[in-house]
């Protein structure tokens, strides 16, 4: 059974990402291949571009199956539309219409379960695709990436979970920006959550929103501050408050920023980050080892 590690923020912008690729390369080299790396953010997947060479092994799509009426068979009793809890369908008894809207369905069944005339199935449609990827120094990367105008991310991001190999000792989410429906689908099994943020006070507020979340799936969960030594101190004061676990800090750094505005992050960490990351591993190994 794989021990699954989520990293989420309340916002975009606090170095989510960062620390989850880097935190994926370090425990690579205790590791090796037993563990994989996931890239949940399905809309704009961008883990893979901190692997120079990566090369795709296997893209997998994923269906949704949307309801499709028969119009010649259905009777426009609109007993579908009352069994819609989605609001997904629509029809006009007066101009015998009938029409399921894709971007609403969920592909719950209930329709089906409602027509009494058989006017009612289903048709796969592509929602989206699992990538996995080998790269020149490390295995184990897999992305989910939504298909442009479809709105099922958190369809996509149950069905790329699936696809995660059991024989992994960790596994690594790198969770969706925000506290949506996608974020609470990522970490939902995760059995630790790391929540980045940074010191500034749109950070604190973001944070805020994330901490009542993780209250309220009751998953266990600890804090690294990113971009340290900028804005205030009011986000260490609210984690002291709430008796909130500091995992570490990452201090700001340009030199750091640099690098990852290229993408060499992976390989090319400044020794002072890499001693904060090896901290947060510290900190994190009474979790890692149960």
């Amino acid at each position: 059974m794989s021990y699954k590690i989520a990293i989420a923020s309340g916002k975009g912008g606090t170095g989510k990402t960062t620390v989850a690729v880097n935190l994926y390369a370090m425990l690579h080299k205790v590791l090796g291949n037993k563990i994989e790396l996931v890239d949940c953010d399905v809309e704009e997947p961008n883990d893979l571009i901190f692997f120079e060479g990566a090369i795709k092994e296997k893209q997998e799509e994923v269906f949704q199956l949307i309801p499709h009426i028969d119009t010649d068979k259905c009777t426009f009793c609109r007993e579908c539309v009352d069994y819609c809890e989605f609001n997904a369908i629509v029809v006009i008894p007066p101009v015998n219409f009938a029409e399921v809207n894709k971007s609403l369905c969920h592909s719950c069944g209930a329709c089906m379960v409602a027509c009494k005339h058989n006017a009612i199935t289903e048709h796969p449609e592509t929602i989206g695709w699992v990538n996995s990827y080998r790269t020149k120094n490390i295995n184990g990367l897999k992305e989910g990436r939504l298909k442009i105008g479809s709105a099922m991310q958190t369809m996509l991001i149950k069905d790329l979970k699936k696809r995660v190999s059991e024989n992994n000792e960790i596994v690594i989410f790198d969770a969706p920006p925000g506290t949506s429906c996608p974020v609470v689908e990522t970490i939902s099994d995760a059995n630790y959550v790391i929540l980045v943020t940074e010191p500034t006070l749109f950070g604190l507020h973001d944070l805020k929103l994330m901490v009542n979340l993780m209250k309220e799936v009751e998953i266990p969960f600890g804090v690294i501050v990113n971009k340290a030594g900028l804005g205030s101190n009011e986000v260490y004061k609210y984690l002291k408050n709430e008796g909130i676990k500091l995992l570490g800090e990452l201090p700001f750094s340009r030199d750091y920023a640099s690098i990852y505005a290229k993408g060499n992050i992976v390989e090319n960490t400044p020794d002072n980050i890499k001693l904060s990351y090896e901290k947060i591993v510290e900190n994190l190994s009474h979790k890692l080892m149960k």
